[in-house]
């Protein structure tokens, strides 16, 4: 029987043993307020600060608020409660306490969790993240103190989380290990505590001062270059000064859109778009949903910048902040002979592989390289001679950009692999380190080589996509943040350093004592850091002030809103990145940008009104108030300032033109405080069309009624036609656009200048069955889904216009296709576990909803989570989507045969039944009530195959990295057989555990006294970090050694076991291992000598390895497929 699992990507996908108790307990359990009676009661408990305490930052993304807590337990084997809690402790501004079950949780191990203390009386909607470690501290040697780590989003319904197998309740017990010390058990819990982030709801300009940029489809890559660009001032203040032409647009330059951009992060209060930095680079779509290498990205920015900056003032501003050189030499060993070429760098390309950090990696870029014997240098007049090969710098640039090479050419396995390994680098890199070793004879030594770490550009996931971020200190200061696309948060140095140096981490040991630590490799790691150089820094981050700023002016026309009302908006009246873009100096006066209005738009002066805009307290955006002469009398940067006080980045416009009868320009109409400028949209239902029509004045005191003849002349309607009419009001979070009252004043109906009344013919009797019957539903309609079939249109329009709802557009993928696009979902965050699978079965035209389970998405590995989500486990979709500090917008879903809460009281293993002479597997799902034993489900499978013989006798196998761990025993609960990940072992390549159901040999049950039966596992040797490492793979099997045999009597048996041909047989090395050391064995060696050790954790540790030394992928042996043959590595496509 095989059960399958993925190897888990980091250390937080480790859910192996982490569940909420409740599920082990018979029934549902309800935790008890305080604590349980004891007979002995706890000692009081001791807080004090944890090691990794942070600082409290008052915010939504503060950092995480830790503490220590200690419990010791006196009297600890006489407890005679079921399960006991601690005094209650506070972290994060809320009330914890651990739980423990002294005599297990229905298990022979110590069960402990971590417990929200007063979660029944939290608010509604309650959550907070948090990482947390229980350990059992040993009372004799400190270092044997078992203590695992793990990490949860705890909530109302989840308030408990932890080890169900913590420890062996037998090693806990036995007095001599060091656990209980005069009956006492000290326990430890270390709980760091986050709020978990509402990104919806997030604001990146408010909690940090800076803001995001919008992803296009996949272009972090780009998104986390840029924003390490723009956070060099110096750099910025380059751009900024880049001449442009008031004729350029932004889509069309790339000087004028990277300026657009700068100016749009420096001043905006949201996140900024950068679809015209990529039209100007003249990219389409199907670019913008492709990742691109960032260091090539990195080149032909600059390149491109480069060239714009010649003949300008900012000329040769990427060389001096870039540019390096460095000298290339050959130097003869035997004659006076020297070659030397100078060259220039902007960026360095490191090796990581073999290294284990930056400092390595020059020493790698320097070393001496001998030419000699058949690679000799031809010295021109000296002929052929041995010499030294090799690279010094002459100089390093004030911004060194290093580009870490995690990306490699595996010529064996002819494929690109990203190289995970542990690669560290310093907050501080001196590269004048041991005397100068890195630098030239011609280096200028005067200048001090000692940089203060910028950036740290990060890659998440593996060689064929991922996601890309980075981690900024924008001033050089301690305070560190996190540009994630839209995203900006504040981040503390370890996360910035530490955590994406890469490597491994040890996963939390289920058996400690028994077993080897097991790793994990991590994903995300650095892939370019930018360092500055401290001689430079005062130079390189300076002060950007307004006047290194050219203005750019959006001016909007009535053209602009006829062309896009209707077909690229909607909502409100224009997308103002759209309209024409004038950049103008600063100090220029508004009266002299008129005239350059009437020579580009072709409108003499005296027929110019303009209007500013402003951002309202809905959202919209709408012209506010015409420009008075004095402020026209200002300059340019003066009108801004007054632009800013309506939050405004950029000055934007709409230019007033009056037509007369022959539609040419006439001088524009008084305006008194009485008239208001209203904009007017014409509704078709049948046509289902939005356009605009035109604007009028209007008198405060006026009616509606009173303009209804104008408005019918204004569409070419009759002038009696009957028309009704709505007020746009605003469409986020929701769509509101009310009735206006006819009759009623536009004073009392509070309408004003920029308003936007929409308008349409009153439907005609029998008319009344078209989709969107009104401007109401129409609105409605373009920005939600259809209403369902069971929702009478009139409660769904007014759940859509009184309910305040945060809407999300949620992709849905399913499960066995974890790859392949599905179909999307626009829910509410606070639509309900019912609210989502309810429609998610509604578009499957499923049924009953019951049948759905959803798995939530890791944002860091792209893949789905190992453990899907309960039955109404969740209160509200927010929690589905939560990824600890993101936000996805994926979820993975499952039609099952039977209800989930049926299923979920139900054992589900996915077996892999192996015959003793075939090879293919047999896969079975074998579904028990969960506190069935191991022994009924062999009971089961010998119902289902088919076997050597009626008596065969099965043995159920743990595997683990291809290494046997653990027969289970008969007896054992099924419910403790971990199988979180079998069901997602298609998403990932290797098999990583296996529960193995294989008859038993009649020889093993035959084992004589001096018999021993071993393990014998298949194995390679491969370079890591320049140290051989073991590398197993294939399926491992025991195997018979009896007293005096020798290794080539254990060859011919182990050969027809395998079915092995001689000719391969001869290749293989056998070795016995040891912990990971192998020695290798001769044919005339006593194999059973080799195995009388006991003082090692298992018997996984001490082996008979087969050697496979060809290092080449191993194929299937076309005459015999046989299942110990199979390629390596092996991958799991099912």
């Amino acid at each position: 029987m095989t059960m399958l699992t993925p190897q888990p990507l980091d250390r937080q996908e480790d859910e192996e043993m982490l569940v909420p108790h409740s599920d082990f307990v018979e029934g549902p359990q309800p935790l008890v307020e305080g604590p349980q009676p004891l007979v002995e009661g706890p000692q009081p408990m001791e807080v004090a600060p944890a090691d990794s305490a942070g600082t409290v930052d008052n915010q939504a993304s503060e950092e995480p608020q830790a503490s220590r807590f200690t419990w010791t337990i006196e009297n600890f084997s006489r407890l005679n409660v079921k399960k006991l809690y601690s005094d209650v402790f506070t972290v994060g501004g809320y009330k914890w306490r651990v739980l423990i079950f002294p005599k297990g949780n229905n298990v022979d191990y110590l069960s402990m969790y971590l417990d929200v203390a007063d979660s029944a009386n939290l608010p509604y909607g309650w959550n907070r993240y948090s990482q947390f470690s229980l350990a059992v501290v040993n009372q004799i040697h400190n270092k044997y103190t078992i203590k695992k780590d793990t990490h949860h989003q705890f909530s109302q319904r989840e308030s408990d989380w932890g080890f169900t197998s913590f420890m062996p309740l037998g090693e806990l017990y036995d007095p001599n290990k060091g656990y209980l010390v005069n009956d006492t058990c000290v326990i430890e819990a270390d709980v760091a505590v986050r709020k978990v982030i509402d990104y919806w709801t997030y604001d990146s300009k408010k909690e940090t001062g800076y803001v995001g940029l919008k992803n296009q489809g996949a272009t972090c890559y780009m998104n986390s270059l840029l924003q390490t660009l723009y956070h060099i001032p110096y750099f910025r203040k380059a751009v900024y000064h880049m001449p442009t032409t008031e004729n350029d647009m932004p889509s069309g330059s790339i000087p004028l859109a990277l300026q657009s951009l700068f100016y749009k992060l420096q001043y905006n209060d949201t996140s900024v778009a950068t679809k015209e930095l990529t039209k100007s680079f003249g990219w389409d779509t199907y670019d913008s949903f492709m990742q691109h290498d960032v260091q090539e990205l990195n080149r032909v920015l600059c390149e491109k910048l480069e060239d714009k900056m010649k003949g300008t003032v900012v000329e040769g501003t990427i060389q001096k902040l870039f540019e390096g050189h460095h000298m290339n030499y050959i130097e003869c060993i035997n004659v006076d002979f020297k070659s030397t070429r100078k060259e220039s760098f902007y960026d360095l390309q490191l090796d990581v592989k073999g290294c284990k950090d930056v400092y390595a990696s020059f020493d790698k870029y320097v070393e001496v390289e001998r030419l000699e014997g058949d690679n000799k240098y031809h010295a021109e007049e000296h002929g052929l001679q041995d010499a030294k090969k090799g690279v010094l710098f002459i100089d390093f640039p004030p911004v060194l950009q290093l580009q870490l090479k995690r990306f490699e050419y595996d010529f064996m396995r002819d494929t690109m692999v990203k190289i995970n390994d542990r690669y560290e680098f310093p907050l501080e890199l001196d590269l004048d380190r041991d005397n100068g070793k890195y630098l030239s004879p011609d280096a200028d030594r005067s200048v001090r080589n000692l940089y203060m770490l910028h950036s740290v550009l990060v890659h998440s996931g593996g060689v064929h996509g991922g996601h890309y971020y980075a981690f900024i200190r924008p001033t050089l200061t301690d305070q560190w943040y996190k540009f994630d696309d839209e995203r900006v948060t504040k981040e503390d140095m370890k996360r910035a350093l530490e955590e994406q140096y890469g490597g491994e981490e040890e996963l939390p040991q289920t058996n400690p004592g028994y077993n080897t630590p097991f790793k994990f490799t991590k994903y995300s790691n650095a892939y370019m850091l930018v360092y500055i150089r401290v001689s430079d820094k005062d130079k390189i981050i300076c002060d950007v002030d307004e006047k290194d700023i050219a203005e750019h002016l959006r001016v909007a026309r009535d053209e602009d809103l006829r062309e896009q009302i209707g077909k690229d908006i909607f909502f409100d009246l224009v997308d103002h990145d759209k309209v024409h873009s004038f950049r103008i100096q600063k100090q220029m006066p508004f009266n002299l940008f008129k005239e350059e209005v009437a020579k580009e738009l072709g409108i003499p002066v005296q027929f110019q009104r303009f209007w500013i805009w402003a951002k309202r307290q809905n959202h919209t955006y709408r012209p506010n108030r015409p420009l008075t002469p004095q402020e026209e009398a200002q300059t340019v940067g003066a009108l801004r300032e007054v632009s800013n006080k309506a939050h405004n980045a950029e000055l934007k416009l709409f230019l007033e033109v009056e037509l007369g009868q022959d539609l040419h320009p006439v001088p524009p109409p008084e305006k008194s405080k009485e008239d208001i400028l209203l904009f007017f949209k014409l509704y078709d239902p049948e046509k289902e069309e939005l356009r605009y029509v035109g604007r009028l004045f209007v008198k405060s005191s006026g009616k509606p009624i009173e303009i209804l003849t104008k408005l019918n002349e204004l569409v070419g309607f009759a002038p009696d036609e009957e028309i009704e009419l709505f007020e746009e009001i605003k469409f986020e979070p929701s769509v509101m656009c009310e009735p206006l009252d006819k009759r009623a004043s536009f004073r009392f109906s509070q309408i004003e200048d920029g308003d936007i009344i929409c308008f349409q013919k009153r439907l005609l009797p029998g008319k009344e069955h078209v989709r969107n019957p009104d401007v109401l539903c129409f609105m409605a309609y373009v920005k939600k889904p259809p209403a369902p079939a069971n929702i009478l249109m009139g409660s769904y329009i007014s759940v859509l216009f009184n309910a305040v709802v945060y809407l999300r557009i949620v992709h849905f993928r399913a499960l066995e296709r974890p790859k392949e696009d599905g179909f999307c979902l626009e829910l509410a965050k606070n639509h309900t576990y019912d609210d989502v699978v309810e429609r998610v079965a509604q578009h499957l035209g499923l049924d009953d909803p019951s049948k759905i389970r959803l798995t939530p998405h890791n944002c860091y590995s792209q893949q789905p989570k190992p453990n899907p989500i309960k039955y109404r486990s969740v209160d509200q979709l927010l929690d589905m989507l939560v990824h600890y500090n993101q936000i996805s917008d994926i979820l993975y879903y499952e039609v099952l045969d039977i209800p989930l809460p049926e299923l979920q009281c139900l054992k589900t293993l996915k077996v892999a039944f192996h015959h003793a002479t075939k090879d293919e597997a047999i896969i079975l799902n074998i579904r028990l009530p969960k506190q069935s034993t191991v022994g009924d489900v062999l009971n089961e499978i010998k119902t289902k195959v088919e076997l050597s013989h009626p008596n065969a006798e099965l043995r159920l196998l743990e595997v683990f990295y291809h290494k046997i761990y653990k027969i289970f025993p008969l007896s054992e609960k099924i419910e403790n057989i971990n199988d979180h990940y079998f069901e997602f072992a298609t998403t990932f390549d290797g098999i990583l555990q296996i529960c193995y159901l294989s008859q038993i040999p009649e020889e093993e049950k035959k084992l004589g006294p001096n018999d021993r039966l071993i393990h014998v596992y298949h194995f390679t040797k491969e370079s890591a970090q320049n140290q051989m490492q073991v590398q197993n793979f294939g399926e491992p099997f025991f195997l018979v050694i009896h007293e005096g045999e020798t290794l080539a009597d254990v060859k011919v048996r182990v050969q027809k076991k395998l079915q092995v041909p001689d000719e391969e047989l001869s290749k293989w090395k056998f070795a016995f291992l040891s912990l990971g050391r192998p020695e290798y064995l001769q044919d005339s060696d006593i194999v059973s000598s080799r195995f009388q050790r006991r003082d090692v954790y298992g018997a996984w540790e001490q082996y008979l390895g087969l050697e496979h030394s060809d290092t080449t992928p191993k194929r299937t042996y076309a005459a015999n497929q046989n299942r110990h043959t199979f390629e390596k590595p092996v991958k799991i496509y099912n």
